[in-house]
């Protein structure tokens, strides 16, 4: 049906786009914002995740005081996100570090850098992965990254559209090889929508799926 994966990617993306509609990000965040959210929302929901980092937010008045507070306050105000004791230390550590290299929290210099620089450098830290990078880079800078969450690697494993046995890095720049960049940010959060919607992990929707015809498990 398909003469390449690309353009299976580009059906897909096609088809949810007329099912979903373009996707509307919330407002975009800085990129260190961002990059503290993303930490936060590892193992957890986006409502979790907000209320946390709303709570640091409210509890400090900066990223440096965030940074320079103690590793309790820090982690109790973040405990409704889960995983608290972690994600505490991994957080004031990545400022710490940030500042030492850069002298600054400020992170518009990905920007500037070659994509894979860019990503390369933020990957370096402790808890920030390939999904983690791709969020910063694509919802931030508006660099051409597609982040694979859980919903986006049980999905495009689902529907056949990546290698059944390919890890979730590898699924970044697989998935990133096959969709044209300028349909990451809307394929990205359209798939994700069809996870949280219809493509459930247990029990799917499959006679409610718009990729019912294009998909090898709906077939």
């Amino acid at each position: 049906m398909f003469s390449s994966p690309s353009d299976r990617a580009l059906s897909i993306h096609t088809t949810l786009l007329n099912f979903y509609g373009e996707p509307i990000w919330r407002n975009p965040l800085p990129p260190i914002d961002e990059l503290i959210s993303t930490i936060l929302s590892q193992n957890t929901n986006d409502i979790n995740r907000d209320k946390a980092f709303n709570a640091l937010r409210a509890g400090f008045p900066t990223w440096e005081a965030v940074r320079d507070a103690s590793g309790s306050q820090v982690v109790d105000c973040i405990r409704v996100a889960g995983l608290a004791n972690q994600k505490g230390p991994r957080i004031q550590q990545v400022l710490r570090q940030i500042t030492d290299e850069r002298g600054t929290l400020d992170l518009s210099f990905l920007q500037d850098l070659p994509l894979e620089v860019a990503r390369a450098w933020l990957t370096k830290f402790n808890g920030v992965g390939p999904k983690t990078a791709a969020i910063v880079l694509c919802f931030s800078l508006g660099r051409p990254a597609f982040p694979v969450d859980t919903h986006v690697y049980r999905v495009t494993g689902r529907i056949g559209l990546r290698p059944a046995k390919i890890s979730v890095e590898d699924a970044h720049p697989y998935l990133e090889g096959i969709f044209p960049p300028q349909a990451y940010y809307a394929a990205h959060l359209n798939i994700i929508r069809l996870g949280r919607e219809i493509c459930h992990a247990r029990k799917p929707l499959c006679s409610a799926c718009p990729l019912r015809v294009q998909c090898d498990f709906g077939q």
